[in-house]
């Protein structure tokens, strides 16, 4: 049997070689010094706090937190890799049941770092047309064949293969599991089965289905019991989670080939250790966090019902409702009217959707009730009489 990822393996160990392998320590800073894992205590010259920004008590502060850094200080190659980071990469590999994680500063740079990253110039990408700016943009900056599929086309993206892949060395399909301005849900399930059958590594971005869909939150690679066949997920920790940041879960060896060669990640001073130790927190919580994913769900099946939304299976419990409108103006008169009532949701236009589909994008939360939804929903028909139910 082949090894699927020996193209990374032999990059990995040319750097070996080359003693140009880098590592990620869990490294803590205290002041002015630098802890190292076995306890070495380190006057520290790789911070980037030039004014002497110290860790430590600040007035009013109280909380187990108090000596941990508001900043990291470095890039997590440099000395930003804290405890915290390390806490948070392992709390994420065991949500996604992933063998490793990594930890990015924001979600932009995990999904424009790995798509940038794992396809070089001997492969091919296929991205959903409906895919996330940082996706699109990580895809641009490969050197790799790019080829936009049209939304949810596992038709197209089965021909497509059938007729190219053997001109590629690897093959990458990006796609969103849940589609950030639709609040449609992918069809993992099929494009997996294609891109399987044609040797395909299928990478997909959970932002806005992590801690939302599964029996533990961890997305709808879980949801569907599909996570150990996929290639590499990506996240981030600014949606559900409530934080700041993102992450990659995956393969070690993939996990290994990005922090020694993800520019994002290497050159991006690390997320806030404070920000990390919270995000950990609450990653762990989210297993025990049933009670509010079936809330936003049933919030989301009764919003689309009263808004007459049509939608089929876990997509009625997906809680972005786009109530599309049309033309731009009318989308931002909307919005104008609703906030007149007190009420506000975004309106959405080009470039960020489709010409002619402008929209309002509804985001429900566990602490929203039914009289919300009511009230919202009332408020709509009111400015909007043509979709009343």
């Amino acid at each position: 049997m082949s090894d699927r990822w020996s193209r990374q393996r032999s990059y990995l160990r040319s750097l070996q070689q080359r003693d140009r392998y880098r590592s990620l320590l869990a490294r803590r800073v205290e002041g002015k010094y630098l802890l190292e894992p076995g306890g070495q205590r380190l006057l520290h010259f790789g911070s980037n706090y030039y004014l002497g920004a110290l860790a430590g008590r600040h007035e009013g502060d109280h909380n187990e937190d108090d000596q941990v850094l508001s900043g990291a200080g470095s890039s997590p190659l440099v000395a930003g890799h804290s405890p915290e980071h390390q806490w948070l990469a392992r709390a994420i590999a065991e949500l996604e049941n992933a063998e490793r994680a990594i930890v990015f500063a924001t979600g932009y740079a995990a999904c424009s770092g790995v798509a940038s990253t794992l396809a070089t110039a001997d492969d091919l990408i296929l991205s959903d047309e409906l895919n996330h700016a940082s996706l699109i943009d990580g895809c641009r900056l490969s050197r790799a064949r790019r080829e936009v599929f049209p939304h949810r086309a596992v038709e197209f993206v089965k021909r497509y293969l059938a007729a190219h892949r053997d001109s590629y060395e690897q093959v990458w399909l990006f796609t969103e599991s849940v589609f950030s301005m639709d609040g449609h849900v992918a069809p993992l399930e099929e494009l997996l089965d294609v891109c399987e059958r044609h040797d395909v590594n299928l990478v997909v971005d959970e932002a806005h289905a992590t801690g939302v869909l599964g029996a533990s939150g961890g997305g709808l690679c879980t949801h569907l019991g599909i996570e150990d066949r996929i290639a590499l997920r990506i996240g981030t920790l600014s949606k559900a989670v409530g934080h700041q940041g993102g992450f990659a879960a995956g393969p070690g060896v993939l996990m290994d080939y990005l922090v020694n060669r993800c520019r994002p990640l290497i050159f991006s001073t690390a997320l806030a250790p404070r920000v990390a130790a919270s995000a950990a927190r609450m990653i762990a919580s989210l297993p025990s966090r049933g009670a509010e994913r079936q809330r936003v769900a049933a919030l989301a099946k009764l919003c689309r019902q009263k808004l007459s939304i049509a939608s089929e299976g876990i997509e009625r419990e997906i809680p972005i409702i786009p109530f599309l409108v049309g033309q731009d103006g009318d989308a931002v008169r909307l919005q104008n009217a609703l906030r007149a009532d007190g009420i506000y949701v975004p309106a959405i236009r080009p470039p960020t959707v489709a010409e002619g589909t402008a929209r309002l994008r509804i985001s429900l939360t566990a602490i929203h009730d039914d009289d919300d939804v009511q009230r919202l929903v009332h408020a709509i028909h009111r400015h909007w009489p043509a979709r009343a139910a």
